[in-house]
């Protein structure tokens, strides 16, 4: 079976989703939101020992929630789940989300990333930016979006580079179709450490990350230097496909997934990130196999799809704040 990347290389690829992007680049912090244009099944795992989230126990599969309407993506720590209500108040005034005895309520799971490291001179008091963020990122809603400094990826960082927003896909002439979102903020480095080789080189799929091959690690490499701790961390990332799956099985999927964290990102799942997958399923294809059987095989393509959007995040941003991108720093 023949398995390529989609049009655009990323997660709007999966027929049905949306991403749109919004930052105040004052305050170096932005929003991305997953907005499907149709409600979906949706899980999510969360992995990582410090993480920031809002509605995700509606995604468990013993509660009765089944459907999600948009996934909030946010930079500003706590601050940035105010995105989410915004969100939400968009969502509802297009009539949009989940019917209760004649009311609309749309769900609205969401994730934030503790980027206050690239920025130390914001006052948010009384007041943050994102409430017009999150209205802002709906309105630009579209299938093409650009990587790196982006969304919530303005204000991430990768441990001494910067890090922001990336996204892969894959589809088959099967029509299954299975894409990846992330905001790329972690403790761990994303770069083999002693050279210019990313983690994921090993499911670089058409140099989309440079294409410079991986590399060997050698005993005086194993220790990494991750004196950063408590200050820039958490990764995100939303998968798409358009396979139907159950609650349960989009859950096994978000578990798989999670290895894309990990092939890409050493450390991953620290007690200083707060990595988080979420999936969505638009449940447009239905597949005739076994269960069991395409879980398999999408969770193989799916945590690949993590894995590759990770190493674009960082391989499209640009140096900002005193952070080098991936690119300056390797003079590449």
């Amino acid at each position: 079976m023949v398995t390529k990347a989609g049009e655009f290389n990323l997660i709007s690829d999966v027929d049905g989703i949306l991403v749109g992007n919004s930052e105040d680049k004052l305050d170096t912090t932005g929003v991305t939101v997953v907005l499907p244009r149709m409600r979906c099944v949706a899980s999510v795992d969360i992995r990582g020992g410090a993480p920031g989230t809002r509605e995700t126990d509606t995604l468990k599969p013993e509660n009765a929630v089944n459907r999600i309407d948009a996934i909030v993506l946010s930079g500003g720590s706590v601050f940035g789940l105010e995105a989410s209500s915004s969100v939400t108040s968009w969502l509802k005034k297009r009539k949009r989300g989940l019917s209760v005895r004649g009311n609309i309520i749309p769900i609205v799971p969401s994730a934030i990333i503790f980027d206050f490291p690239i920025n130390q001179n914001r006052n948010w008091d009384d007041n943050n930016p994102f409430i017009n963020l999150g209205n802002e990122a709906c309105e630009k809603a579209s299938r093409k979006f650009e990587l790196g400094n982006i969304g919530a990826g303005i204000g991430a960082t990768a441990g001494r580079l910067k890090g922001g927003l990336g996204s892969a896909s894959y589809v088959n002439e099967s029509g299954w179709q299975v894409g990846a979102l992330s905001v790329v903020n972690p403790y761990g480095d994303v770069v083999i450490p002693g050279s210019d080789k990313f983690w994921a080189s090993q499911v670089e799929f058409s140099d989309e990350f440079g294409g410079f091959g991986s590399a060997n690690i050698s005993q005086n490499q194993i220790e990494y230097d991750l004196s950063s701790a408590l200050g820039g961390n958490t990764t995100i990332s939303v998968v798409a496909t358009n396979v139907i799956l159950s609650k349960s099985e989009a859950l096994r999927l978000a578990i798989m997934c999670q290895d894309g964290i990990g092939k890409a990102i050493r450390p991953a799942h620290s007690p200083y990130d707060g990595d988080t997958v979420f999936v969505i399923s638009t449940g447009l294809l239905k597949v005739s196999e076994k269960p069991e059987i395409v879980l398999s095989k999408l969770g193989n393509l799916a945590a690949d799809c993590v894995a590759r959007s990770i190493a674009r995040g960082v391989y499209y941003a640009e140096s900002l704040n005193g952070y080098n991108s991936y690119r300056d720093f390797h003079k590449i």
